[in-house]
């Protein structure tokens, strides 16, 4: 498709934060390529965000809406009806875009166009350790595959939100999000592949993400995502995948390998064959702290992703096999089961 056929729109949903959202449109100004519309959907803020939009009046082509919160999905959906563009592209407002990214999107879709896109993300030299620990936990090929990271696939790529994009005429063959609060990306990348569309990485199209600055907003972040799964695996059981078992399996594995690591004191006589899983899961730890460390050069992200990289697989494990158990075991409805997981339907 010809570069000149297309009309980007970026849709960001937001509730609240006003810092973030100044600092993602201050990025969005520095831009080489100044072709889009900026679509700001203000999801019901008790202080409403129009007043850093006005800032931004000179410098971008920016349209605010206002409405009742209703969560991300919805909010994307509003966008979209409002939108003039026929290609869509969504960020979250905790991301800095490089000043080519826009540049590289146009480049992709005039080369090799595809309905949907996803880009990867990455932490930013001034990211405090944490932030930079969280997000090797995210996306390094030791603990997604590399998947999130922007990792070339060989499969079908699942665009995630926080940097994806879709033609309106995919919106309009699918209806966009869903009713969801929790995995609404990955539910609606699938229901492109079933719907004829096709996804794809645009390894160029990097954005920067400051993901969760606490540990307890990450477990309960990486929980929900793991609740989410097999809610996804019954909407789309042609893409279940035996990967989705990792988390649970490694969760499962460390309490195995602690047990087995205690009763090795207690026979002594089996010492030396009850510890091989905890040198296998200290291997690991050892293979995180090292790639982790010599990603970021500092040992301290080293050390904190040992930390985060255990949080997210307990907590990820666990949400997927307690939701497993709930939907699978005892039968129960997924809305009934995980309520806050979606949206009452209008």
């Amino acid at each position: 498709m010809n570069t000149t056929d297309i009309q980007l729109s970026i849709i960001v949903a937001v509730y609240e934060r006003q810092d973030e959202l100044t600092e993602l449109l201050s990025s969005l100004t520095k831009q080489t390529n100044s072709n889009f519309e900026m679509i700001i959907v203000d999801d019901g803020s008790k202080n409403k965000l129009d007043t850093v939009c006005a800032k931004f009046q000179d410098q971008l082509d920016i349209k605010y809406y206002y409405k009742s919160n209703s969560g991300p999905g919805k909010s994307r959906n509003y966008g979209m009806e409002k939108a003039n563009g026929n290609y869509f592209i969504f960020l979250d407002s905790d991301t800095i875009i490089p000043s080519t990214y826009i540049q590289s999107v146009y480049d992709e879709l005039s080369s090799n166009y595809v309905d949907a896109f996803g880009g990867p993300d990455d932490a930013d030299e001034s990211f405090n350790e944490m932030q930079k620990a969280i997000t090797f936990s995210m996306t390094s090929f030791l603990t997604t595959g590399g998947i999130r990271g922007g990792k070339k696939q060989v499969g079908k790529f699942q665009p995630r939100s926080f940097n994806m994009g879709i033609s309106r005429k995919a919106y309009e063959k699918t209806g966009g999000f869903a009713a969801m609060r929790i995995g609404e990306d990955p539910d609606l990348s699938m229901r492109l592949w079933e719907n004829g569309f096709e996804t794809r990485l645009f390894q160029d199209s990097k954005v920067i993400h400051k993901r969760r600055t606490s540990l307890k907003k990450f477990a309960k972040q990486v929980y929900q995502f793991g609740v989410a799964r097999p809610i996804l695996n019954q909407r789309h059981p042609n893409y279940v995948k035996p990967t989705f078992w990792f988390p649970s399996l490694f969760f499962l594995g460390t309490l195995f390998a602690w047990f087995t690591f205690v009763l090795g004191f207690i026979i002594f006589d089996l010492i030396k064959i009850l510890h091989i899983p905890m040198m296998f899961w200290l291997l690991y730890m050892v293979l995180i702290f090292v790639f982790a460390t010599m990603r970021f050069k500092s040992i301290k992200v080293g050390v904190l992703s040992m930390q985060t990289t255990l949080i997210q697989f307990f907590n990820y494990g666990y949400g997927f096999l307690e939701s497993q158990f709930k939907l699978n075991i005892l039968k129960q409805d997924p809305k009934k089961a995980f309520p806050s997981h979606f949206h009452v339907e209008d």
